[in-house]
């Protein structure tokens, strides 16, 4: 069995959405210092890095973090790797062509986009492999409940409408995003997605594990 850690880790390089707040983490005391502990504060949108987006991220009415069903955050997954241009928009074609099983309902999507992680870029990258709209409607019938995606968005930059985020989360399906899937090669594997349980909130930062026997 191998363990593959895929969240991105949380540091004030990390880039972050455009218009939201760049990670700080202050020092509140140090041992250094004379003080008895370590201590910091963490300043972060729910939305960095690696993180779960809940229905109400974008539906006023829908399930907050703290209230997403643990059954469907963890157990078997796919790992589908997409040879597509960087910059692309996923279109149903290229995820149905891969004949994944028909009981998949947690799909992670890898493309080149993983490895912009791996540059220790720390500026947003505003071009990167996303959903179509229509690509969201047919995971949506597929009965996928959880998709993942390797940067910080299912949907393209400059979006007007959100309809890949409506589409999904209208449907209960939960949103994963940036991940970190370029040590992960492509099949079957188990997922463990656990977000921080903060209260009525729209999304959270997540430790992601992808196990492979």
């Amino acid at each position: 069995m191998r363990i593959y850690d895929v969240t991105v880790p949380i540091s004030e390089i990390l880039p972050v959405w455009p218009g939201e707040p760049r990670v700080q983490i202050e020092p509140l005391s140090r041992i250094a210092n004379g003080d008895p502990a370590n201590v910091s504060c963490l300043h972060m949108s729910t939305h960095t890095g690696t993180h779960v987006d809940a229905p109400h991220h974008f539906l006023q009415q829908g399930l907050t973090v703290d209230k997403l069903p643990l059954d469907i955050l963890m157990g078997q997954a796919f790992v589908a790797e997409l040879d597509i241009p960087a910059g692309s928009e996923i279109g149903v074609w290229e995820l149905a062509r891969l004949h994944f099983p028909r009981d998949i309902t947690r799909l992670l999507i890898k493309t080149k986009n993983s490895y912009l992680w791996e540059d220790k870029v720390t500026e947003f990258e505003r071009t990167f492999c996303h959903l179509a709209p229509r690509t969201a409607e047919w995971l949506v019938k597929k009965g996928i409940q959880l998709v993942g995606v390797d940067y910080l968005s299912v949907e393209g930059y400059g979006s007007a409408d959100f309809r890949v985020h409506h589409t999904l989360l209208e449907a209960g399906v939960i949103i994963i995003e940036g991940l970190d899937l370029s040590r992960v090669p492509e099949g079957p594997c188990q997922v463990v997605c656990l977000p921080l349980r903060i209260q009525g909130c729209d999304g959270a930062p997540a430790r992601v594990l992808v196990i492979r026997d």
